[in-house]
């Protein structure tokens, strides 16, 4: 589109975002779309056309949310929506919110076979705070077992409005998008920025190329750049000169000129993507001695979830390293720092946002990059308030301090909203009560038939085996999402572990106290049952809180020294099994135990199991 037609009074830009719950119909709404404007011809678009990544298409959602723009024209005026499909899983939610700071409206989409989801009243939430204008769809109305009125009139209920407003679509044959369309642009509201003030932008999102560097995704707020401009991160302190910058159709087209309203793409030209986070925002030299200030929200993405990933074959390991240092261009949320474990080698220590985010790095890393990986139980960040009065984040229990130096603990508490049918709403109950320092905040009904629930309760009891056990409690129909709320103190100690005299950092853990000894007895019976027999006595011991809490003991292997011999005087075989008894209390003094991949493998997925 050009300049003056950019520029033409009678132009209807929009601004707007899909949110859903995961698998509800967003990527498929947004191929319409791009259909019914225009942007892609049917014979070119392919099913989730903005979903770019291989993974995203094998698993049918979306992880990365793609921004794009649709030019076309409507009852005779030039129209533009901007569109971001955003994810819809709880780990990406402060990208969702940063997405939808930079739009003025927000499509709901809801599933007509399943009706309103944890992750849909999540996202609801953030749209609310934006003060976004909402329309609510319910989606998959062709299916059979579509259940319109009722997952309708719980939307209704959800938004406050009269359920004949929701609307009733279909994203894969079409239907109603001529309806959505119009809703779009009469409900959503033009988005406000005045080109004459200093630039001013919002980042809600990066990638970054080989070739024009880290991309940072904006939109802008006031004035406008054109050309090789110099642009300043507020939040980084950095200032570089742009390279490239324009808007997305879905693939990057460069334009002279970004302007107050847009939401387009600014290439840097930068090989640190940390310089380029979410939530920043941008200015320009006159911006910058202006004194622009930064737009509400920003904040660093932080790990809640840590995990140990190590290469089965070590003469990789710089393979490996590689492959981390590509990821971390982009995904700046991604923590990493170097680890090594007695038993796996060298590897690394990654931070994630959740179970989610470090499932998909870890299939990413598989599949992407050819790797075979053993990756550790996922630990989460414990706040550990020292004697010293110093305070120090461990999410590594073999870099635990000594109990004498620890004052108090404290741990990462959440959030959880759970939204279950009636029926299953008691066993889902009981199932809550029993998790430790589980808290019911808030109980409602919406509708008829469903449930909303919300608990806070340690995140560490979350990642062990909370969805497993909700799907189990509630036949699959239940649905969570969580947010990090705050620290709280933990009554939680180390269990470190002995194999025959020698401390075994990677295989100690973080337990409750109140349950240390069953934890500490079943951990040293699992060890038993998988570590090989050696030619010396194993002695198991799981140690906390200053004292040995349980023990085992392996035998060794016992190689009838007599066999051979028949008949004849006792003392033949005394004097034999003496000098057998020598040999192994000599082997026993020398005993420096050793665990192969393959056995602490063994150990890590028996333990998960606890």
């Amino acid at each position: 589109m050009s300049e003056n037609n950019k520029k033409d009074s009678q132009m209807l830009v929009r601004n707007f975002a899909i949110i859903a719950h995961v698998d509800h119909g967003k990527s498929t709404l947004a191929d319409r779309l791009l259909e019914y404007t225009g942007t892609i011809k049917k014979d070119k678009l392919k099913t989730q056309h903005l979903d770019q990544m291989s993974l995203e298409r094998e698993r049918g959602i979306t992880i990365k949310l793609q921004p794009v723009r649709m030019d076309f024209e409507h009852n005779g005026k030039n129209c533009t929506f901007n569109l971001i499909d955003t994810p819809g899983h709880v780990d990406f939610t402060y990208e969702v919110s940063r997405s939808l700071a930079a739009v003025e409206g927000a499509i709901l989409l809801v599933d007509a076979t399943q009706g309103i989801q944890a992750q849909t009243v999540g996202n609801l939430n953030l749209a609310k705070k934006q003060g976004l204008t909402i329309i609510g769809a319910i989606n998959k109305i062709d299916l059979p077992g579509a259940d319109i009125d009722t997952h309708r009139l719980e939307l209704a209920t959800l938004l406050e409005v009269d359920p004949e407003s929701i609307l009733l679509i279909s994203a894969k044959t079409g239907i109603g998008i001529d309806a959505l369309v119009e809703r779009i642009i009469n409900d959503i509201p033009e988005p406000q920025g005045d080109p004459k003030k200093p630039f001013k932008a919002l980042v809600f999102d990066s990638v970054y190329d080989s070739f024009r560097g880290v991309i940072a995704y904006v939109r802008v707020i006031d004035g406008s750049i054109t050309g090789r401009a110099k642009l300043h991160f507020i939040a980084k302190q950095r200032t570089v000169q742009i390279i490239e910058n324009g808007y997305f159709k879905p693939e990057l087209t460069a334009e002279n000129l970004l302007e107050a309203k847009d939401i387009g793409y600014i290439a840097t030209g930068l090989k640190d993507s940390s310089v380029v986070t979410i939530g920043d925002t941008i200015t320009d030299i006159d911006g910058l001695a202006k004194g622009v200030t930064s737009l509400p929200g920003y904040k660093e993405p932080q790990s809640v979830v840590f995990a140990g990933f190590y290469p089965v074959d070590q003469n990789k390991f710089e393979e490996f390293r590689e492959a981390i240092l590509r990821l971390k261009l982009n995904d700046s949320s991604l923590f990493y720092e170097p680890d090594s474990s007695e038993a796996l080698g060298r590897g690394f220590r990654l931070g994630f946002l959740g179970l989610l985010h470090l499932e998909i790095t870890q299939e990413r890393l598989t599949t992407e990059y050819n790797l075979q990986l053993v990756t550790t139980s996922p630990n989460v960040n414990y706040k550990v308030h020292l004697i010293s009065k110093k305070e120090v984040f461990v999410s590594n229990p073999a870099e635990w301090p000594e109990d004498q130096y620890i004052e108090y603990v404290e741990e990462p508490m959440v959030r959880i909203e759970v939204i279950v049918p009636t029926s299953f709403f008691p066993p889902v109950l009981s199932l809550f009560n029993s998790i430790r320092n589980s808290t019911l905040v808030t109980s409602k009904t919406v509708g008829e038939s469903t449930v909303i629930v919300n608990y806070e309760m340690p995140l560490s009891e979350l990642i062990k085996d909370l969805y497993d056990k909700l799907k189990s409690a509630s036949q699959g129909f239940a649905s969570l999402s969580y947010e990090i709320i705050d620290y709280q103190v933990a009554q939680v100690t180390l269990l470190k572990v002995r194999l025959a005299g020698k401390l075994f950092p990677s295989l100690c853990q973080v337990a409750p106290i109140f349950n240390i000894e069953r934890e500490s007895r079943q951990l040293a019976i699992n060890l038993k049952e998988i570590i090989p027999r050696e030619l010396y006595t194993i002695a198991i011991q799981v140690e906390g809180m200053g004292r040995i809490i349980a023990r085992e003991t392996i035998a060794a292997m016992r190689k009838d020294v007599t066999d051979y011999l028949y008949g004849g005087d006792r003392s033949r075989k005394m004097k034999l099994w003496k000098k057998q008894a020598k040999g192994k209390k000599k082997t026993q003094s020398m005993a420096d135990l050793h665990l192969s991949p393959e056995t602490f493998l063994k150990i890590l997925k028996k333990n998960n199991q606890m």
